[in-house]
């Protein structure tokens, strides 16, 4: 069975957007963004809310950002050769290949994937991912902390869920990132 692994970057004090629903208070950092693409070459399908895969849409629509650099033209093809499921119920069309629309977030859905996947699953976005961790299906929480307090915004976790996580592995980068990898007890 696959895994489901949340993925995200997180401020200091927690959370994955300010205030004014901006993420970009952490620089692109060459060491972490390669650890981050080998980390997604493990996934086959990324799971995603409106606002993360119109943001992350770029990989495929914009090839003038994959001709930056070697490390971002080699994210761009880890991206584009992940299957995409965009959760949402404003969006009319989808702008990438591999990827599909639906309308709501079904558990029974993701966890039948989960079954019959021959990769894992990555799961981005806080309200997804709640809805995810909220029917049990999150096996993995994967995140990359940044020092950085950002005083208020969008929590990377719900509340009102109790799940108990054991530390698999950590990662410290030049930077002061820290990659955290916890793996859900009871998964």
């Amino acid at each position: 069975m696959a895994k489901l692994i949340y993925v995200t970057n997180v401020s200091l004090d927690g959370y994955i957007e300010d205030e004014s629903g901006s993420f970009n208070w952490f620089p692109r950092d060459d060491e972490v963004f390669t650890f981050t693409t080998n980390l997604l070459r493990s996934v086959g399908t990324l799971l995603y809310g409106r606002r993360l895969y119109e943001m992350m849409a770029v990989w495929e629509t914009d090839a003038a950002l994959a001709a930056q650099s070697g490390l971002m033209a080699d994210f761009a093809n880890v991206w584009q050769a992940a299957d995409k499921v965009v959760y949402s119920t404003t969006l009319t069309a989808v702008s990438t290949a591999a990827t599909s629309l639906e309308r709501r977030f079904d558990p029974a859905v993701v966890h039948q994937l989960k079954a019959t996947a021959s990769s894992d699953i990555a799961v981005g976005g806080a309200n997804l991912a709640a809805q995810a961790m909220r029917a049990g299906l999150v096996d993995e929480c994967q995140l990359f902390v940044w020092p950085t307090v950002v005083g208020g915004g969008k929590p990377w976790l719900p509340t009102g869920v109790r799940t108990d996580f054991a530390l698999l592995d950590e990662r410290r980068f030049q930077n002061g990132v820290v990659h955290l990898r916890y793996r859900a007890l009871g998964h």
